[in-house]
């Protein structure tokens, strides 16, 4: 069994960090605090392997963000009697037109200075969007701004293609499921608000 777990060991990273994300994903949705130290320990597992498998660069430094957020989200989320638990809130427009233009400008930033940088990175545009736009929705979703599952939705869908183009089978059916989870939070999460302003 040793030897199996060694001579397969990206494969069994990836099944522990994909099992560990997928756990994130649920309590998120269903507006658990246990969710960020789950995502904590997948992302740092998911580090690993992004920098030493499969060379997807942003993903690693998406993934740092992920553990530094995990704790920035496991603070704001945890109930305290000292502060008041953050309600879920809905953005306007100007501010999602805003964070796409971030999103877009830092995606190519990114994208050129990987290229810069390395010259063994695969996907790097699509890499960089997926990166920039789950640097936005993971701190939309720390702050419980609904409107960070359309923008997860999105960043799934296009994750299953970089990560199967990449042989990281699982990764892509873990966002595939993400994404549908993502879809089913969102009117969870418009559920809870109708609650809570009543």
């Amino acid at each position: 069994m040793v030897n199996w777990i060694y001579n397969n060991l990206p494969l069994v990273l990836e099944i522990v960090a994909v099992a560990f994300g997928l756990a994130y994903v649920v309590y998120a949705a269903l507006n658990k605090v246990i969710a960020w130290p789950l995502g904590i320990i997948g992302s740092a597992i998911s580090i690993f392997i992004f920098v030493v498998y499969a060379k997807l660069y942003a993903e690693s430094i998406l993934y740092i963000y992920y553990v530094v957020m995990g704790f920035y989200g496991w603070w704001n989320w945890k109930d305290s009697s000292q502060r008041k638990v953050q309600r879920i809130k809905r953005k306007g427009m100007l501010t999602h037109l805003i964070l796409v233009s971030i999103g877009v400008v830092f995606s190519f930033i990114l994208y050129y200075s990987i290229l810069y940088f390395t010259d063994d990175a695969e996907r790097p545009l699509i890499d960089s969007f997926t990166t920039s736009f789950s640097f936005i929705a993971t701190y939309m979703t720390s702050r419980r701004w609904i409107g960070n599952w359309i923008y997860w939705v999105v960043i799934n869908i296009v994750s299953v293609y970089l990560y199967y183009s990449r042989s990281l089978s699982i990764y892509a059916v873990l966002m595939l499921i993400n994404a549908m989870v993502s879809g089913v939070a969102y009117f969870k999460w418009k559920a809870l608000m109708a609650y809570d302003n009543e």
